[in-house]
């Protein structure tokens, strides 16, 4: 049960800690999201260590680092110490100095030396939220062997989902037997009995994140190993790990699509330069941009003094072309993550995309046709004694602007992929930005070929 804000100023930091006891600890994480960082620490700092610890492995828990740092350096250490690698790296990796090297130096020598390995890897691969807590035993054991083994060191693993079978002589990793399999095994039959038949599924330390959770889905894992070039065990990626790192993707690439940088800090926990930072550069870029719109129209100025009516119909072309293109990116980007499509699939996309587009175009056009002739025959608007070319014009600029809509938003996350780019950069502010110069251009070009000798 959430504690009150209001509640939570009245109350001194030894009682809220005994509030928190009797709750769920991802309700405490909850809770201590609301409070200042200062109050958080104070609030920590009463709470059983063995609670304190959990809470700190909570990957939901907004500002570990900062919560850490204002705690006394002898209870953050122990703390630290006691959390499971990969949580505690998390935390290290964003620790400011002198804070960090302090208390790295107060771990002892195993601890520090598990996590350091984890600070090597880069940020967004399966090293950096790997975890080095897990349960491996030689390919000699028998399983009533492994399960003794497993009683006396469950405690000190964040989680045994299978254990590692390892080569006794080059300590390579040779099969993963689930712990299912295990339990149901014959006691005095050896470990490798209980192996499944296929050789176990592997990554490298510096596999992407995503790539590790697509193996997640497709293999329907809880746990993957992560070996070195040579076989060895360096630790495994455990399925909360792996859909906490998956969650953090899927936010970045919705704030990338959105037209900005990606935040990974809470919105209401944003400061304001930081948010004014991230927003700002997209907004200016796509401003730009625009600016190629008026550009458009001044080229076409004269038509546009000609036959005014032209201007009616402007926000109408240029909408529809940034929404089908719009969609057509946010499908694109969704298939590339989740490799439904290739790289080398853009042909196939762009042969579906373009019937499409034209479908699309000439749905959209006979409702624009039908609006003008609604509006001419009913009185609600006279446009002309050509209107029914300019309801026309309208119909068949709607086909060719939402089929290059539809055909640039499909094409853009390739492109973006090939040099190397997030493909979910292809924002749809940015597609549409794209399709509204465009499709003036196209607009007045058909404005062009069937207005002729009439009105232009």
């Amino acid at each position: 049960m959430d504690i009150e804000v209001t509640t939570i100023e009245k109350l001194d930091p030894a009682a809220l800690a005994r509030e928190l006891l009797p709750q769920h600890v991802a309700d405490n994480v909850v809770t201590l999201n609301q409070l200042d960082n200062d109050v958080a620490a104070a609030v920590l700092a009463q709470v059983p260590a063995e609670r304190a610890v959990e809470i700190l492995d909570q990957p939901e828990l907004d500002f570990a680092p900062e919560i850490v740092s204002l705690l006394p350096r002898d209870q953050a250490s122990r703390l630290l110490a006691a959390m499971s690698a990969d949580r505690a790296a998390d935390i290290f990796r964003w620790l400011d100095e002198p804070e960090r090297s302090e208390l790295l130096g107060r771990l002892d020598a195993e601890t520090r030396a598990a996590i350091e390995r984890l600070l090597v890897y880069p940020p967004n691969t399966a090293g950096s939220i790997m975890t080095t807590e897990f349960v491996s035993v030689p390919s000699t054991w028998t399983v009533a062997q492994t399960l003794e083994h497993i009683r006396h060191v469950e405690r000190t693993r964040e989680t045994v989902y299978a254990i590692y079978v390892l080569d006794p002589a080059t300590r390579r990793l040779v099969q993963v037997v689930p712990l299912r399999r295990l339990i149901s095994a014959e006691s005095d039959a050896s470990i490798l009995s209980a192996c499944r038949p296929h050789a176990p599924i592997t990554v490298s330390p510096l596999t992407d994140r995503e790539d590790v959770g697509r193996l997640f889905r497709k293999y329907d894992l809880l746990a993957v190993p992560v070996v070195d070039n040579v076989g060895h065990v360096l630790g495994i990626v455990t399925v909360d790990d792996a859909i906490d790192a998956m969650l953090a993707e899927s936010n970045e690439d919705v704030q990338k699509f959105g037209g900005m940088e990606a935040i990974g800090e809470p919105y209401m926990q944003i400061s304001f330069g930081e948010m004014i930072r991230k927003r700002a550069g997209w907004l200016c870029a796509l401003f730009l941009s625009e600016m190629l719109t008026a550009s458009a129209m001044q080229h076409f100025e004269s038509e546009l003094e000609k036959a005014i009516v032209l201007t009616l119909f402007i926000p109408l072309i240029m909408s529809s072309g940034g929404n089908s293109g719009s969609q057509a990116t946010s499908l694109l980007i969704r298939s590339l993550a989740l490799q439904e499509i290739k790289l080398s699939d853009w042909w196939r996309v762009a042969l579906r995309e373009l019937p499409t587009g034209i479908m699309l175009g000439a749905i959209l056009g006979l409702i624009g046709i039908l609006r003008i002739t609604l509006w001419q025959n009913l009185g609600f608007f006279d446009y002309g004694p050509h209107w029914e070319l300019v309801a026309l014009t309208v119909g068949a600029a709607l086909v060719g602007i939402v089929t290059f809509g539809s055909l640039a938003g499909s094409m853009l996350p390739f492109i973006l992929q090939r040099l190397g780019f997030d493909p979910a950069s292809a924002s749809a502010p940015f597609v549409a930005t794209l399709v509204d110069v465009t499709g003036l251009v196209i607009y007045f070009s058909v404005a062009l070929a069937i207005l002729s000798g009439t009105l232009l």
